[in-house]
């Protein structure tokens, strides 16, 4: 079973890498790309304060994180 989903780093900074058009789709509708969020499509760089509740939204919504 492929994650929608992976989870790397830890420290100040964890980064999700987005594999599914689910969780793009899903990040679209929830997460705000204001302040430094680059460009990627298919990566979003999180604080460490956030990156638990961005994990459960993903899981809540149904999405496979790994």
């Amino acid at each position: 079973m492929q994650a929608d989903v992976l989870v790397e780093g830890g420290g100040s900074i964890y980064v999700f890498r987005i594999f599914s058009e689910s969780a793009r789709d899903w990040v679209e509708e929830h997460v705000s790309r204001e302040g430094f969020q680059p460009e990627f499509p298919n990566v979003l760089y999180v604080e460490h304060r956030y990156a638990r509740d961005l994990a459960l939204g993903f899981q809540q919504a149904g999405l496979r994180v790994r």
